[in-house]
């Protein structure tokens, strides 16, 4: 039902969450029509012309204690049955990070920072004093060893296919909250604060371009679609400018992509970096 409204889900774990909403949603409704029939029941029965006494004794009936254990199971249900099951599987199972892609976002005002830890797997040091907002927001320090190779992008996120991404998610300055639409994730990211999110990509950019094509709602814009990086929390007033986009490639793409930025870093060389 919710993929009807949602955008559509490209995550591993993304019909869990539809599949929860769904439930949520319609125990929400049986619970409107029930309490709104009770509502015009209530009206009917106590107007004022049949009732000319108010009665302080007050209902007697056991419906009423039916109702709500019936609303404290439906509320059970939802925790036991799909909400616990699914903050388990998203928080308890946790990949590790030596079998996942490991990635820092640094949010600021109105840009989100992508940083690799390049060939080496390690992140290196970034210093505050060194951040320069036009060739380094983020600070970080290529005379460290470890930052040599480090590859960074401006509100652009890529990604494999079929294979755990680990976004280590901070902020420089004030609220963030990043959200991923399509892969059913939302973090707020917090000054002075790095936290985890994490999901499995299972369609790149481009194979949901095709799947979006089938579909009506989207088929004349399918071919410019893109995978967009949202800021979920007023930040400021540029707020609605903070829009970054993801690129799902295969395996062999991705690589290919992190070759070519590797490339880009040895020739243009550290003189560049700072010109």
């Amino acid at each position: 039902m919710m993929e009807m409204l949602f955008p559509p889900g490209a995550s591993a774990h993304a019909a869990g969450i539809d599949r929860m909403v769904d439930w949520v949603h319609i125990l929400m409704f049986i619970l409107f029509v029930g309490w709104g029939a009770y509502f015009i029941y209530v009206l009917t029965r106590y107007r004022r012309g049949k009732n000319p006494s108010a009665n302080y004794k007050g209902a007697k009936g056991k419906i009423s204690k039916y109702v709500e254990v019936g609303v404290a199971v439906a509320e059970v249900v939802l925790l036991v049955g799909f909400s616990i099951p699914l903050w388990a599987d998203r928080v308890d199972e946790f990949p590790a990070e030596g079998d996942s892609v490991v990635v820092r976002v640094v949010a600021q005002q109105f840009a989100w920072n992508i940083w690799y830890p390049g060939a080496d797997g390690v992140f290196g040091k970034a210093e505050p004093g060194l951040v320069n907002e036009e060739i380094n927001p983020i600070g970080l320090d290529r005379s460290d060893e470890a930052a040599k190779d480090d590859i960074t992008t401006i509100n652009q996120l890529h990604l494999p296919k079929g294979q755990a991404a680990i976004i280590h998610i901070s902020s420089k300055d004030v609220i963030h909250s990043f959200n991923l639409p399509n892969m059913r994730i939302k973090q707020d990211a917090i000054p002075g604060l790095s936290i985890p999110a994490w999901f499995v990509p299972t369609k790149t950019t481009d194979e949901m371009r095709e799947e979006l094509k089938s579909r009506e709602r989207y088929k004349d814009t399918a071919d410019e679609f893109v995978y967009e990086i949202a800021c979920a929390q007023l930040c400021g007033n540029s707020h609605y400018s903070m829009r970054g986009f993801l690129t799902v490639h295969t395996p062999e793409a991705y690589q290919a992509w992190l070759d070519e930025e590797a490339a880009n870093l040895v020739v243009g060389g550290e003189d560049d970096f700072w010109n």
